[in-house]
């Protein structure tokens, strides 16, 4: 039975149900996806002239249809006839793409539709007498066969297309689901915060769609918390969106006093609304906030974690107004931000879901890796039980105490017998006396002195922890025989006096289990640590995190936004710090070990260098005026900070010297009250007449007098924008305040203009100008400036490591190195090393490296110098030393890692162009060792023509430059007999034959230029002279 015939029985089928003609289509045979060259029968039918129409239609990613197959025919009265069609439909929608079929769009969906209609046009099919409609299911580009061209292509057409089919066709990956934090934030509830914007969807479907959804948003917010304290503001910030126009957007969760969550939208309306969960967040659990929007209806789901226990507590609320949720509009702020401070506590990662709601039940809900692994309750749960064993037992001594300074004050003739009777009956242990855990004998005694010392007043548990700290200090000088043996024995202590508040203690622990001195490396534990004291705003602690999260070491992805929460807040801390030194802070200075002449300069109140400049100070010499009252007001070059001596020098240099460097310093000082009583009208006169001597300083606090206690902006002003044109970097930043709060006379506020101001005052190196810039980078201003992250976390550390309490630690640091204390200078520099501060870095490669008396093991020892010389090559401003280190520890190679020439040749290259003699010297080394250079090392070097030539030519290029990069003749010499040599190495190549007939003759000529080469070094240093 054949086709034909089938289809003539189902014509004659239709034909005997038909007693009246009607309208009828039909596809007989329709495909299940587009096929090349397919016939395609359809059956038809009208009961008046009419017009069949068949059309294939396709629906692409981007939303558009489009029509790409169509034929129409006229339609007679009469019974039902099939006509045979040959689906003739384009190339790029069968095929697989290749030197003829171009790339077609996604293809979503098709289909086959036939209308049989009076008029025939394309909208007959809504009109039609009869229609027909059957679905194709498009197959994707790279599931359809390769067209057989009867052609063949050019060869340089055929290669084209080769390689591009090699490639593999990848769509690009879309923020669907984001990572607003993927790992841990200790907030400090201040206003500091992690800054996110996101950007809209590539793929124009899905951007299309989450347009489509802006008024209708269905999503999801998965927040993790740990609340240490409650909220002390009206609200505080959980996590909030802020749009262009600085106002709230949608969403924002707030914590109120209460504990209650407050959840905020903005509606279409313009308008925003709000509700209040019936719940409470506890303190010292995690907790799982998950925030879900559908359309105008919003769930809120909170699972805590207490123990083994879960709690859930749930809230809905149907908004009247549609919500409005553009999330590609201005920033989202996690914690803190400029407007609102954040909750006291830690975050755990938080997701947002961008176009889904995932289904998670709260017995299902994961706790998240980070959380798990650094394990914060269990610290916090055995701190716990250590801070009310010691509670005890310190109540119990300082009852004791009070009861004995009691009764030797105040005993009658009853008290003393009664006295004598207690002592007559056998002594008993009170229940708090019970014997303690071995590791904490140290604290239990520690309390016991206390009490005893204070007579039974009040003391607290950080005094204990204070205590403990500095007996674990005590115990690192006294014991450390030249070893590391003794840290592990100390680790304890500190480990309880961080637990009793102390973050000295808590830090110093951190940076010997991240460093692994004497004590076994534990990264993780490293980490819970500076999260403790950076949650209670310790500034090295701050320091270290944002370096840690800008590296991205130890297993943690590196995050711009993060490292720039932490380090915007040790930056106003260093702002502030400024304004207000103490003896605890003292001036940052990047000392390097190696630099002896540096090292030489460094003094102190004993010091011979310091008495010589005071000398010269009570002399009339206004420069050394000027030093030793900077040396004792800042804390320099080893001098400790007395600022009301440094007061006095400023005194007599402003008074006596008429100096208007010291007129204007002491005029700061009265009117700041630092070290003098204030007086702001001596502090003026002095001002202005350091100003009638044009010195630009004084003419900017001038400015800042009249803004401040005048209020005459105009005049302020006038002076700053004098100041700036002198280059003065504290004018460029009080003018870019000035526009940016709209206070500059005539002028309405102008970011832009305030931005541009902020940038001046930041490359002159200004802290505060730095501060600004980077709060600017982080957010952008829409249609100006773009949003910079990864150079706004530059700019904060730039002024973040100008904190004081970082520079006392490297002085510190120092003190022990001239006392030859090896390991104390070590743990000192390593508290710096750690928060990324890239002298210390260095340092502690360089004491790793000499290793004095071997207090290192060997082993640690190169580790140590491999790591902090790797850190240091990758600052923003490398020692040439640390460069060559490294180049000659990647050379060398390790048992862990192989020889690295490339590597190692990109180190000399940073220090030769650096200036530093040995880079070239290094490169030429390389080259002699028949280990070539990479092209791109030449090509900054400037020596690409050398490439393809003799390594022999290569090499006397590189010492040539050698011995001209530099004048002294350290470096003179070697460069110069490496020269000679790689010019007898020529000249052996190119003659071996002669020189092995008369090895005199070699010597003959290679003794002149030797003498030469001394005697002109010997000259260079004063040795030899010609009268």
């Amino acid at each position: 039975m054949n086709q034909h015939y089938l289809d003539k029985c189902l014509l004659l089928f239709h034909l005997s149900l038909q007693l009246v003609w009607g309208s009828d289509v039909m596809f007989l045979n329709p495909p299940a996806e587009p096929v090349p060259g397919y016939s395609l029968k359809v059956l038809y039918s009208c009961s008046k002239p009419a017009v069949v129409l068949v059309e294939c239609l396709v629906s692409y990613d981007t939303g558009v249809s489009s029509t790409v197959f169509q034929r129409h025919w006229s339609c007679e009265p009469g019974p039902d006839r099939i006509r045979t069609l040959l689906l003739s439909l384009p190339d790029w929608l069968v095929y697989q793409p290749d030197w003829v079929v171009p790339d077609s769009q996604w293809v979503l969906s098709g289909m086959l539709r036939a209308s049989v209609s009076e008029g025939g046009s394309e909208d007959s099919y809504r009109s039609g007498q009869a229609t027909a409609v059957v679905s194709l299911q498009p197959t994707s580009p790279l599931s359809r066969p390769m067209k057989q061209h009867q052609l063949c292509p050019g060869w340089a057409t055929q290669m084209l297309w080769l390689s591009r089919r090699t490639t593999t066709s990848q769509c690009p990956v879309e923020q669907e689901t984001v990572h607003l934090l993927s790992s841990m934030y200790a907030s400090t509830g201040e206003n500091f915060g992690i800054t996110k914007t996101l950007n809209a969807y590539s793929n124009e479907v899905q951007e299309y769609l989450r347009l489509q959804d802006i008024s209708f948003p269905w999503c999801a917010f998965s927040i993790w918390v740990f609340l240490t304290q409650s909220c002390q503001e009206n609200l505080c910030s959980v996590f909030h969106h802020i749009d262009y126009q600085n106002n709230y957007a949608t969403p924002n969760l707030f914590l109120k006093r209460s504990g209650q969550l407050h959840v905020q939208m903005h509606g279409e309306t313009g308008r925003s609304s709000a509700f209040l969960c019936p719940f409470q967040v506890p303190l010292a659990q995690w907790c799982h906030i998950n925030v879900e929007l559908r359309g105008r209806m919003v769930d809120v789901t909170m699972v805590c974690i207490d123990g083994q226990q879960r709690l859930v507590h749930t809230a809905k609320h149907m908004f009247r107004d549609p919500i409005h949720l553009d999330d590609t509009e201005g920033y989202f702020v996690v914690s803190g931000g400029q407007y609102m401070r954040g909750i006291k506590g830690y975050y755990g990662p938080l997701v947002y879901y961008r176009n889904r709601i995932p289904e998670v039940r709260p017995s299902e809900v994961i706790v998240p890796d980070p959380i798990r692994i650094l394990n914060l309750t269990g610290w916090l749960q055995s701190c716990q039980e250590f801070q009310l064993e010691l509670h005890v037992k310190l109540t119990g001594y300082l009852l004791r105490a009070r009861e004995k300074q009691e009764s030797e004050n105040c005993m009658d003739a009853y008290h003393e017998w009664t006295l004598k009777c207690r002592l007559a009956v056998t002594p008993h242990c009170e229940p708090w006396e019970a014997p303690n855990a071995p590791q904490r004998r140290y604290a239990i005694h520690l309390a016991k002195i206390l009490a005893t010392k204070h007579g039974g007043r009040k003391v607290d548990l950080a005094s204990v922890g204070r205590a403990l700290y500095s007996l674990s200090l005590r115990k690192l000088r006294q014991e450390s025989t030249g070893s590391t043996g003794v840290v592990n024995k100390i680790m304890a202590l500190l480990l309880q006096a961080g637990c009793l508040g102390n973050n000295r203690a808590l830090h110093l622990s951190s940076v010997l289990y991240s460093s692994g001195v004497g004590v076994e490396r534990q990264p993780n534990k490293a980490w819970l640590l500076s999260l403790l004291s950076a949650q209670k705003d310790w500034r090295l602690a701050l320091l270290r995190l944002g370096h840690l999260h800008q590296l991205g070491e130890h297993g943690i992805p590196p995050d711009s936004d993060l490292a720039y929460a932490y380090y915007s807040n040790i930056a106003k801390q260093t702002s502030s710090d400024h304004h207000n030194p103490s003896p605890q802070q003292m001036f940052v200075e990047s000392i390097y070990l190696n630099n002896e002449e540096v090292l030489r300069f460094q003094t102190n109140e004993n010091h011979d260098i310091f008495h010589w400049l005071k000398l010269q100070a009570r002399n009339g010499a206004a420069d050394a005026e000027q030093a030793v009252a900077r040396m004792l007001f800042w804390g320099q070059q080893g001098v400790s900070p007395d600022i009301q001596t440094a007061v006095r020098h400023y005194e007599r240099g402003a008074v006596r010297l008429g100096d208007p460097v010291s007129m204007y310093d002491y005029a700061i000082v009265l009117m700041q009250g630092q070290g003098v009583k204030k007086d702001i009208p001596r502090a003026v006169t002095f001002l202005k007449k350091a100003v009638e001597q044009g010195f630009t300083p004084a003419i900017n606090a001038l400015g800042w007098y009249y803004e401040q206690f005048e209020k005459d902006y105009q005049r302020a002003v006038q002076l700053w924008e004098q100041a700036d044109k002198q280059g003065s970097s504290d004018a460029a930043m009080n003018l870019g305040v000035m526009y940016s709060q709209g206070l500059y006379p005539g002028k309405a506020a102008d970011k832009f203009m305030a931005y541009t101001y902020y940038l001046k005052s930041a490359q002159r190196g200004n802290i505060d100008g730095s501060i600004h810039l980077a709060d600017v980078w982080t957010t952008g201003i829409p249609g100006r400036v773009k949003r910079r992250p990864a150079d706004a976390v530059l700019w904060v550390k730039w002024a973040a490591e100008h904190n004081g309490h970082l520079g006392m630690v490297l002085r510190k640091a120092l003190d022990y190195y001239f006392k030859g204390d090896s390991l104390m200078a070590l743990l000192y520099y390593m508290m710096a090393a750690e928060s990324g501060f890239a002298a210390a870095q260095f340092n502690v490669a360089y004491l790793c490296e000499q290793n004095p008396g071997g207090f290192l093991d060997p082993t640690f020892a190169v580790q140590c110098m491999r790591r902090h010389y790797n850190l240091t090559s990758h600052a923003q401003d490398p020692d040439p030393y640390a460069l060559i280190r490294m180049g000659d520890l990647l050379y060398e190679g390790h048992e862990r890692s192989p020889r690295d020439v490339a590597a190692a040749a990109e180190m000399y290259k940073q220090a030769a162009l650096r200036s530093d003699p040995q880079g070239w010297y290094s490169l030429g080394v390389l080259v002699q060792e028949e280990q070539g250079l990479p092209l791109s090392v030449l090509s900054e070097l400037g020596l690409t023509q050398h490439y393809m030539a003799d390594n022999t030519e290569l090499a006397t290029t590189l010492y040539r430059r050698c011995r001209d990069s530099n004048s002294t003749a350290e470096s003179y010499l070697p460069c110069s007999l490496a020269l000679f040599h790689a010019y007898l190495q020529s000249f052996q190549k190119d003659y071996s034959a002669t020189i092995k007939v008369s090895g005199t003759v070699v010597m003959a000529v290679a003794v002149p230029p030797i003498l030469f080469i001394i005697l002109r070094v010997l000259r260079g240093r004063g040795i030899m002279s010609y009268h």
